[in-house]
């Protein structure tokens, strides 16, 4: 019984991954990501409130790992002087399954009054939400039903939103030429960082 439970969740996570549309916005957001990060020398803020902060969270240290300078910036957090991490040339990556989460819109709100120029690239199940619109870039996560038996919890939306994270970050490394050698000297310590010396030699 709760094997046929675990197995149909497996699947429900699986098939989301795999409904995730593939359109011209993931090579639309590589390219800003590049353009600002690698060749104008800003840096990428990601932010995120609740399940989706603590992707975001994980998505910044993934990039900073493989070398493109990211930083986790927590909306509310923002609006109490935080803020000022916003630098010329940075881009913000803004996660929100809703599109309408308060303290992401606020945050876009606050950040174009710092600069008006800044750009944002937003990952959302809710491409028609006015986050999404606003943005530059915006990347569906295709609006998987949650696998909680409540319907609410974010499970199924936060996967989905992971694997979109870790699409940027293969592809940003691989248009940026990111090589073992430059992994080696991010990532110092534990058994990745032997690996990663080991396979220098």
């Amino acid at each position: 019984m709760m094997d046929e439970s675990i197995k149909d969740i497996l699947q429900k996570e699986a098939q989301a991954v795999l409904n995730i549309p593939v359109t011209d916005a993931f090579e639309q957001a590589i390219d800003l990501i590049l353009e600002q990060v690698h060749n104008k020398g800003g840096k990428l803020v990601i932010s995120g409130m609740g399940k989706a902060g603590q992707i975001a969270m994980n998505i910044a240290t993934t990039f900073c790992s493989t070398g493109t300078p990211a930083v986790f910036l927590h909306p509310g957090e923002a609006q109490h002087g935080d803020l000022g991490i916003l630098q010329k040339n940075d881009l913000l990556l803004l996660i929100s399954n809703s599109g309408k989460t308060r303290e992401i819109v606020e945050l876009t709100q606050l950040a174009h009054i710092l600069d008006p120029d800044l750009k944002f690239i937003v990952i959302t199940g809710s491409p028609n939400s006015p986050l999404a619109k606003e943005s530059d870039v915006c990347l569906s996560t295709g609006s998987p039903k949650e696998v909680c038996p409540l319907g609410l919890t974010p499970t199924t939306s936060t996967t989905a939103m992971t694997v979109i994270g870790d699409i940027l970050i293969v592809e940003v490394m691989r248009k940026a030429g990111f090589t073992i050698e430059d992994y080696s000297k991010r990532h110092h310590g534990g058994y990745l960082g032997k690996k990663s010396r080991d396979l220098c030699k």
